[in-house]
């Protein structure tokens, strides 16, 4: 069992440029980068503007292709399983939009979806009469894996899910929802948006068979970067939903072949700099250890919610028999957008979820806002100390 004690701070915050303007539990929306990642994207536009993009793009190709590789290798896949796109929103559209549905054809999905996906169901269901089929939560407040089996039959054509929902600090079964959907031979799609980088992903061990994230929050990579993950024989049976000179070869005047590799999920132009940076990040999280990180993470979040569940007038918010880093919770009678600004004037950063980014599961809970903190490992336990006392003082 790793300690989280057994954590190197002083060397994490002294690799942290942003640690000293402020204590910032932003790693759910945009996390602080480490300084080996700025270089790298500064030394890639340095690079640009002496030489010109094309011209440094091809003397840096064996930094692109080290960041398939580093990916892979996070994942535990192959890096020809690997796409490189703009963000995690376009990877998981380039996969589901990917899929051929029909009148009657279901999609299981979680209540704590995410609204980018949700919309997503919305529309195709809205075009083709395809049916989005929520799966109720347990007791715990996780997508109930025994209840989802119950639901799948065979119009069933995609299970699709969110893996750490951005309203709180839950963390969905991920392997057991694909254990259900290896078993009744049912395509995989996990969004990993705000779980790459805070906790170990085995796509083997899940047993997904899409996955999406972003650089931006807990991978601490550049913003304006993201990737798939498609499993190889899965990809060649899927025409992504649109193809360029990249994606595809043309071939003759009126025929064109599709890349067998998962790239053909993206597109030829690209934020090269981005590319470079986010296989520094993935280096820099594979070389802490993403257990490591896990375990310091966690005990961060936890020893956090604990403090503040102990004040008057502040409720914790997250649920699950497993959370992570994101920690969520109200002030009675302050609004959590007024609450951010307050702790902000005191460069303590924190950021708020809506209603709008996961309606279902708010609704259900009866919240329209939350105050959302992202711990991440570079946090120390003294602006864990202020976070506490700011929001004690609020009262």
């Amino acid at each position: 069992m790793t300690n989280p004690a057994d954590f190197d701070i002083a060397r994490a915050r002294a690799e942290t440029p942003g640690c000293a303007h402020g204590a910032h539990f932003t790693a759910s929306g945009a996390s602080l980068m480490p300084q080996c990642v700025i270089d790298a994207i500064q030394d890639h536009v340095d690079l640009e503007a002496k030489i010109g993009g094309y011209e440094a793009e091809d003397r840096c190709r064996d930094k692109i292709e080290h960041t398939y590789d580093a990916l892979a290798d996070m994942l535990h896949c192959r890096s020809d399983e690997i796409a490189l796109v703009e963000n995690a929103t376009r990877g998981w559209d380039m996969a589901f939009y990917a899929f051929d549905f029909g009148p009657g054809d279901r999609i299981l999905t979680a209540q704590s979806e995410y609204a980018s996906n949700y919309i997503a169901y919305l529309q195709i269901a809205k075009r083709t009469g395809a049916e989005i089929v929520t799966v109720p939560d347990d007791d715990n407040g996780q997508l109930d894996v025994t209840a989802m089996a119950n639901l799948i039959d065979d119009q069933t054509k995609l299970i699709a899910v969110t893996h750490v929902p951005t309203s709180g600090g839950l963390v969905n079964p991920a392997a057991e929802i694909g254990k259900v959907a290896k078993d009744a031979g049912v395509p995989y799609l996990l969004d990993a948006c705000q779980s790459a980088g805070q906790m170990p992903l085995n796509v083997k061990e899940i047993g997904c068979d899409m996955l999406s994230a972003t650089g931006r929050k807990f991978l601490r990579g550049p913003r304006g970067t993201g990737f798939l993950y498609i499993r190889r024989e899965l990809a060649e049976e899927l025409e992504p939903p649109f193809l360029d000179l990249h994606a595809a070869t043309w071939t003759g005047p009126d025929s064109y072949e599709i890349r067998r590799d998962a790239r053909r999920f993206e597109n030829w132009e690209s934020y090269v700099a981005g590319r470079v940076g986010l296989g520094v990040a993935v280096d820099y999280a594979m070389d802490w250890g993403l257990d490591r990180i896990e375990a310091r993470v966690t005990a961060l979040a936890d020893g956090l919610r604990d403090r503040l569940d102990a004040l008057d007038g502040v409720t914790v918010r997250d649920l699950g028999a497993k959370r992570c880093g994101i920690v969520t919770f109200t002030v009675n009678g302050m609004g959590p957008e007024e609450i951010k600004l307050i702790l902000a004037r005191q460069d303590i950063h924190v950021l708020t979820s809506t209603a709008s980014g996961t309606l279902l599961d708010m609704h259900a809970r009866g919240l329209t806002e939350l105050i959302r903190a992202g711990v991440h490992y570079f946090n120390s336990e003294e602006e864990v100390d202020r976070l506490v006392g700011a929001v004690a003082a609020l009262r």
